[in-house]
């Protein structure tokens, strides 16, 4: 494999023991493939265990997800980091020959490496901004490279290296961010892969309702679907995640299962929605990046082909909320909008998005992509309360009729007349609050609300 040596020496740090240890961080990226299967977390696992064959010791393994708008990830666009005690010189020989595990045969596979001696938590400034730009923005591997280099990395690649970019942020990682979660992934044995699993879903089941809340996304309820199950072809048989390292280990192994080959613990960035921007409004939107911004409702819901469902959210600008409409919006100043979407995926989450109305203030949480932004969360900030009908007579009852353009409404039984549209009490289906989609179609960084601290109560979905 292709590889640049950089200038730096190990350093080291003092044990409990008062011995001198060398400080070792191995990035990698990029080693799976779409069609071809294999996993990057399974390279770092046997990378671990190749580590600890030459006599070092693994303190951490680290799962750090991407920007999932990047247009070249595979499903889950996940960046590991090993944090070790071997030599640079001996983790970079051991990672380069684990780079033989990548599916190059995949065109689009291009593995990457960067090994950083010293600790995790004294990496550049440069390479953890780098880290919290890699789970926002598009980055290209020559930036990559250059700053690896600067800092003193050394690297190695396959391919034309994209995969540095994820290994460089995996690196600065553990700086750049301070909400961590946990996953426990047990792997198949080689020969399964590739082939339907045999994982007993009654099991799966029993052990997510003993384990939650502190272990999430194990199942969608709803749909009777396994989360924690892949689909691909890749080596992982299951995957559990959670607040707590222990309860997420106690439901791996309180699941009925072929044969587990092996387990591997991960600190990840999972369901912590770091990949989200908050912006000041609509109009700083852009595309391939994942925003929280505020807004109002500007048109209502529309069911479109497929079942997704659609919307004009618009700058959340002063006045009341009252859901009244002037040509399909609300009575504002025209400004920035967007579409908002909730796709078939997202299944009943889209009848949460049918209820809004046009008026309401949110704060929605999303990708934006071809001019849509596809929702994964929103919250209720303040609902309409009253809507603008046709008025009724006040003698008969009946819906009037329009007298004419600009002439008002008046009843044809009665003759009486009204000078407009009438705001009248609405009931409504959703409260205050958060609403997220369903475990089924949650993205790996999105935070889920039983997780708790948000700024608003909550609406959890199982």
């Amino acid at each position: 494999m292709p590889s640049d040596t950089g200038a730096s020496a190990s350093e080291t740090r003092l044990t409990a023991n008062g011995v001198e240890s060398g400080v070792t961080v191995i990035g990698l990226d990029d080693t799976d493939s779409r069609e071809r299967g294999m996993c990057t977390t399974y390279v770092a696992a046997t990378l671990a265990d190749a580590v600890r064959d030459a006599g070092g010791t693994v303190e951490r393994r680290l799962l750090v997800r991407l920007n999932p708008a990047v247009e070249h990830k595979t499903r889950g666009n996940a960046a590991l980091a090993l944090h070790t005690d071997l030599a640079p010189d001996r983790a970079l020989e051991l990672a380069r020959e684990h780079l033989d595990m990548a599916e190059t045969d995949d065109p689009r596979t291009d593995p990457g490496v960067v090994v950083a001696s010293g600790d995790p938590t004294d990496v550049p400034r440069r390479v953890v901004e780098f880290a919290r730009r890699a789970v926002r923005d598009l980055l290209d591997v020559e930036e990559a490279v250059a700053l690896a280099r600067d800092a003193g990395y050394e690297t190695a690649h396959a391919g034309n290296g994209r995969g540095r970019i994820g290994a460089l942020a995996a690196v600065g990682a553990w700086r750049a961010f301070d909400d961590w979660t946990y996953e426990c992934i047990s792997y198949r044995e080689p020969e399964r892969w590739g082939t339907a699993r045999d994982v007993d879903r009654e099991s799966v089941c029993a052990a997510a309702d003993r384990g939650y809340p502190d272990v999430w996304d194990t199942v969608d309820r709803s749909e009777g679907y396994p989360v924690c199950v892949p689909r691909t072809p890749c080596p992982i048989l299951h995957g559990i995640r959670g607040d707590d390292p222990d309860a997420v280990r106690n439901v791996a192994e309180a699941v009925d299962s072929e044969p587990v080959a092996s387990r591997a613990l991960f600190v990840t960035n999972q369901g912590t929605d770091a990949h989200l921007r908050p912006v000041d409004g609509v109009a700083e939107l852009r595309a391939g990046e994942s925003f929280r911004v505020d807004g109002v409702v500007e048109t209502a819901p529309e069911t479109r082909e497929g079942g997704h469902v659609f919307f004009e959210l618009g700058e959340n600008e002063s006045g009341e909320c009252d859901g009244s409409e002037r040509g399909g919006r609300g009575e504002r100043d025209e400004g920035a909008t967007v579409d908002c979407a909730a796709f078939e995926p997202t299944k009943r989450f889209r009848d949460r998005v049918r209820a809004l109305r046009v008026g309401d203030r949110l704060t929605v949480c999303g990708e934006v992509s071809g001019g849509t932004l596809k929702l994964e969360k929103f919250a209720v900030r303040e609902l309409a309360a009253t809507e603008r009908v046709t008025p009724d007579c006040p003698e008969c009852g009946r819906s009037m009729s329009s007298a004419g353009a600009g002439q008002g409404y008046r009843c044809r039984d009665c003759g009486t007349r009204a000078e407009g549209k009438v705001q009248v009490p609405v009931e409504r289906e959703l409260e205050s609050g958060w609403y997220e989609v369903p475990p089924c179609a949650r993205r790996h960084v999105s935070k889920p609300l039983v997780r708790g601290g948000f700024d608003a109560p909550t609406h959890p979905e199982r």
